[in-house]
């Protein structure tokens, strides 16, 4: 599938395929608005009479020197599923796609994502569909995010190839994703050998991911009603299971020469929750083919793209070839690390760290509240999700309180739609019930688990779907954001401190760091995509009062662009699920 700009691209790669197996399919309206879905469509609905799959391959690949072979026998063993043949460096495909290398798997199960499109195989009748599906919402997301939902809404098995069976070449962006940097696969070898193609991993409950700069950790959350993962970075998942990470990083971090410590930090934190993650969840490859040791050249490689890939939105092509010895180096040593800390004896129960309370939440059955309970545990406090606020000891009586601390949620639901959200949060053991509760003002809370319909969710939502930010309001008027784990890390550093007697005034959680609707404009942009603004009078000035310090006990607020980008990832990955108009 092409555009008439890369036509002569496209020609050479269907020319460079065996005899009839690739053709040449153009975008129906190159005049018009850039679309891969238009022209993936086309490319779906040329299939072959007689044919029982489609492959459709983007203009800008690489195929491998086995490719087709590959396919052919892929196909064989697995003829009722979507087959993804490439998956990107800084992906959670690209994470699951790792542990299938350690594990010696020729294929994973998809993940919560994207499913990669720019290589891919459907069953006949799948095609079909995607075709009826995709052509009711032409400009509603990416063809990659509406496969995703389509396969996953219609149980349709999804897997993607261990290594690659393609590599992504770059030569400009006619989409618009140029400002990501390079598109690197995850692990591509060229002469890789056919065979063994069910040897399948599937059921994997954590992938860790380094992505723009930051160790990141997606978690499979298995409560009640659909399955639904959790957006975190690796530092908070490991320390929520005990693991305190930063005492057991090695002095290759410190002394890397060429690499940036930050860099290096996350490469190694990074690997090393791979490492533990694989240890202890005993990866095991399903199927007749699933005995078989790690592919050496395939592992290497898999290993080798962990760094590079999450440096890839801030540097050139160039410099990350010149990273990428000393980044594999830092990944394989925090891989053994991980493992090595994983068998350790470990105690049944781990210890409470200091200052442990007990606390009862209500109003959690949100996917914000899921991501506040999950927060609050990996702090290290016993959590307790209610659906009806506790019972205080009777006046008369000594009993100690069954909470320490009782945090309502309540006001979150609607309320951070439009700046204007509390909790409370109130201590029992205080004598009288007006000494011991707090309001906190959390004003705009986005991240994880939020809304679409919040002030900064309708932005970060526009920007998902290539559409313009529409800004309704001034462009000066103040928004005061506050990232659901910050939020999180306010809520626990209070839970561990009763408030003084007497009545308490409002908290005010979220004034350290106010911005306009304009800079937030400007931040969504940035870290979603850079499409245009339109409307908003123009910004006046903002009074700023210097950002105070975090409560004690926490850490340094959330960076707003990178903030933005794990808002954006869970909105297009698990909040689409709760839109009715998607």
């Amino acid at each position: 599938m092409t555009h008439p700009k890369r036509l002569e691209a496209a020609q050479r790669l269907a020319d460079s395929a065996p005899p009839g197996a690739l053709r040449v399919v153009m975008d129906p309206d190159p005049a018009g608005k850039p679309s891969v879905l238009r022209t993936a469509l086309s490319a779906w609905s040329a299939i072959e009479d007689g044919a029982t799959h489609q492959l459709v391959v983007q203009d800008d690949m690489i195929l491998s020197e086995t490719f087709f072979e590959r396919a052919r026998l892929a196909i064989e063993e697995m003829p009722d599923a979507a087959l993804a043949l490439f998956a990107l460096w800084d992906s959670r495909n690209g994470a699951a796609v790792r542990f299938g290398a350690m594990a010696g798997a020729r294929w994973v199960s998809a993940v919560n994502e994207y499913f990669p499109c720019v290589a891919i195989i459907l069953p006949r009748q799948v095609a079909t569909g995607f075709v009826a599906y995709g052509r009711n919402r032409l400009d509603a997301w990416p063809d990659d995010i509406l496969m995703y939902r389509y396969l996953r809404d219609n149980g349709i098995p999804a897997y993607v190839s261990v290594p690659s069976l393609a590599e992504h070449e770059d030569h400009g962006s006619i989409s618009g994703n140029a400002f990501r940097g390079p598109r690197r696969s995850v692990c591509f070898l060229p002469g890789d050998v056919p065979g063994r193609e069910g040897a399948q991993l599937s059921g994997l409950k954590v992938l860790p991911f380094f992505k723009h700069g930051v160790a990141q950790c997606a978690v499979r959350h298995d409560g009640p009603g659909p399955s639904r993962w959790l957006h975190m970075d690796c530092e908070q998942y490991l320390e929520g299971i005990g693991v305190r990470s930063e005492r057991l990083q090695p002095a290759i971090v410190q002394m890397a020469e060429a690499v940036p410590l930050s860099a290096a930090k996350g490469t190694w934190l990074t690997a090393f929750t791979m490492g533990f993650t694989q240890r202890r969840e005993a990866h095991r490859c399903a199927g007749p083919d699933g005995g078989a040791a790690p592919d050496a050249a395939v592992l290497a490689e898999a290993l080798a793209t962990v760094g590079p890939g999450g440096i890839s939105h801030a540097h050139t092509e160039d410099r990350i070839a010149e990273l990428r010895d000393e980044l594999a180096r830092i990944t394989r040593a925090g891989i053994e690390a991980g493992r090595e800390a994983a068998a350790r004896p470990r105690p049944a129960k781990p210890p409470r760290p200091a200052g442990s309370r007990r606390i009862a939440v209500l109003g959690s059955a949100t996917p914000l509240g899921e991501h506040l309970l999950r927060g609050l545990a990996d702090r290290g406090h016993r959590v307790t999700a209610l659906a009806s606020a506790p019972r205080d000891p009777a006046p008369d009586r000594t009993a100690e309180p069954a909470y320490d601390a009782v945090l309502d949620l309540t006001g979150l639901h609607g309320g951070e739609r439009d700046g204007g959200a509390r909790v409370t949060l109130r201590h029992p053991a205080r004598a009288t019930a007006a000494a011991g509760i707090r309001t906190l003002d959390v004003g705009d809370v986005y991240g994880p688990g939020c809304a679409r319909d919040s002030r900064i969710g309708r932005l970060v939502w526009a920007a998902l779907r290539s559409q313009p930010l529409v800004i309704e309001e001034s462009a000066g008027e103040v928004l005061r954001p506050l990232h659901v784990s910050d939020l999180a890390d306010a809520l626990s550093a209070m839970a561990r401190t009763p408030p003084p007697e007497g009545a308490v005034p409002a908290t005010a959680l979220a004034d350290g760091a106010p911005c306009t609707v304009a800079e937030m404009a400007a931040a969504v942009r940035k870290a979603v995509r850079p499409v245009p603004v339109v409307g908003g009078a123009p910004p006046a000035a903002v009074p700023r009062s210097p950002a105070g310090p975090p409560p004690r006990d926490c850490r340094a607020p959330t960076d707003l662009v990178y903030g933005l980008h794990t808002y954006a990832q869970w909105l297009a990955y698990e909040g689409i699920r709760l839109a009715s108009d998607v």
